[in-house]
Formats: C-alpha cells, sequence, structure tokens
C-alpha cells in the first residue's frame, strides 16, 4: 500500500506545471523596450506592439490553468523612467485539488521614474482550490505604480460557487527602501458559509484590491466624486503616501466595471484586453 501511494505521489509531482517569466524594461532613444527576457516552463509573455513611449505585455500560460502543486514564478524590472503595463490573455483559474497548493510568486521593481502598471485579468477560484500567491513589490521613492487583483470565488453565471478550500494572498510593498505594506489574507475552510456575513462578502462572489502609489486624500476626494455611483461596495483610502480601493460585488463583470470606473481616475490607460 505504501509503495502504491509513493507511485501516485511521484506520478502527480512529475505531472505539475511549472512556469518561469524574468524580464526588465528599459529607456532606448525615449521609448521603453524589452531588455533581457527568461521564460521557462508552460508560462510566456509576449509583447503585442510598440506604444508609443511605454510598452505592453501580456501572460500567456500554456497550461491552460492553475492546479495543485503547480508553481509559477514572475520577476519584473522597469529600468530609470520606462513605463510599463502589464496584464493577462485571459483570467486565470485555479482549480480543485486534493493535494498540496499552488504557488504564485510575483516580484516586481521599478527604478526612478518609472510606473509599472499590473493589471491582469481575473484569478478565478473553483470549488476545492488551493493556492498560496506572493506579491513582492518595490519601488525606488521617485517611481509609480498601479497594480489591481480581482478575485472571483466561483463563477455566478455558471450556477458554480466556492464552497471549500484555500487561498493565502500575500502582499508586501517597499518604497524608498522602507516597509511601507504588508498584508496577508488567509480565506479557508468553509468559505461559503464566510462569504454571506456581512463583514465579509455580503453574499458577494468577487473581491479586489487597487494599490496606488502614489495616492494621497485628493485621489481618494476625486474617485468618491467622479466614479460612482458603483455596482458593488467599494472603499478608498490614503495613508503612507499611497491609496488603496477595496471592492466587493456579486459578480466579476460588476466589480471589474466598478474597478475600471477608480482606475480611469488615475488616468491611467486600460490593457485593450480589459475592452474587449
Amino acid at each position: 500500500m505504501g509503495s502504491e501511494v509513493s507511485v501516485t505521489s511521484s506520478i502527480f509531482e512529475a505531472n505539475r506545471a511549472r512556469g518561469v517569466v524574468r524580464f526588465d524594461v528599459l529607456v532606448r532613444d525615449g521609448a521603453t523596450r524589452r531588455g533581457t527576457l527568461h521564460e521557462s516552463g508552460s508560462l510566456r509573455v509576449r509583447f503585442p506592439s510598440p506604444e508609443g513611449e511605454g510598452l505592453s505585455g501580456v501572460f500567456v500560460n500554456t497550461a491552460g490553468g492553475v492546479a495543485g502543486g503547480d508553481r509559477f514564478d514572475v520577476e519584473v524590472a522597469g529600468g530609470e523612467a520606462s513605463r510599463l503595463t502589464l496584464t493577462t490573455a485571459a483570467a486565470e483559474k485555479i482549480y480543485r485539488t486534493p493535494g498540496p497548493s499552488a504557488q504564485l510568486n510575483i516580484s516586481l521593481k521599478a527604478a526612478a521614474g518609472a510606473h509599472l502598471s499590473w493589471l491582469p485579468q481575473e484569478t478565478i477560484l473553483f470549488d476545492g482550490a488551493r493556492a498560496f500567491r506572493r506579491i513582492d513589490i518595490e519601488l525606488d521613492e521617485a517611481a509609480s505604480l498601479l497594480l489591481c487583483e480581482i478575485l472571483v470565488l466561483g463563477r455566478a453565471a455558471m450556477g458554480e460557487r466556492m464552497e471549500r478550500g484555500e487561498f493565502v494572498d500575500r502582499w508586501r510593498l517597499r518604497w524608498g527602501g522602507r516597509l511601507v505594506l504588508a498584508e496577508t489574507i488567509r480565506l479557508n475552510g468553509d468559505v461559503a458559509a464566510k462569504l454571506v456575513r456581512p463583514a465579509f462578502a455580503k453574499g458577494g462572489a468577487a473581491i479586489g484590491t487597487a494599490l496606488i502609489v502614489p495616492g494621497d486624500e485628493a485621489l481618494v476626494a476625486r474617485i468618491r466624486e467622479v466614479a460612482g455611483p458603483f455596482a458593488g461596495e467599494v472603499g478608498v483610502s490614503a495613508w503612507n503616501g499611497f491609496a488603496v480601493a477595496r471592492f466587493c460585488a456579486q459578480d466579476a463583470a460588476a466589480l471589474r466595471a466598478d474597478m475600471m470606473a477608480v482606475l480611469e481616475c488615475t488616468g491611467a490607460a486600460l490593457p485593450r484586453l480589459w475592452l474587449n
């Protein structure tokens, strides 16, 4: 019996997806262009076309989703005065697993005068999914960042919901060498029961966060004045020189509309894939 379990575990491990993308961008002749690039496994990044002074990149997961035991690592560095916008070709799906959690590791760096927009499409958690995501951000004190993440806990349009599972989301932001944001969210066990609580999601199936660096009370006031009314619930605040918007909605479509309204207040150009 023990040998059968060992063989099954080794087969499972051998079939896990691995993906790594590491690259940097720099300014050449007044325009942001790709520098060095490393890709391995089932993760790729494509740069559809130059866009004036900036550059856009699109991540593609050729594995078709994320399963338990998979691991994906992304490392991006923006050189001085560069402008880079990143998104994904489609929503990322994290599937049910009886085994270990999937590992998602994201490292973002921006040098002086650089601007980085990290705007992936939704991450969808299926019932029984297990994942650990780590986002580490290092910004020069003269760099700027726009980052958003949308988490969908079951596809409402398909009659699906996340009943049980685990998702751990760890964010760390260092700005000018100082740790200015550290938060870890853990959602596990009976997820469905937690989602119906008023203090958590009040029955909603989609939650999201937008991080804006720099950001101040003037930006918060502008968002509150211009962006509403919202389809779901949105809270915006500023501290330590940056702003954070939190979102909760009944479904992904409503939350995406609210997220787009807030992002447009920052003056950011949304990825074309968001508009299709």
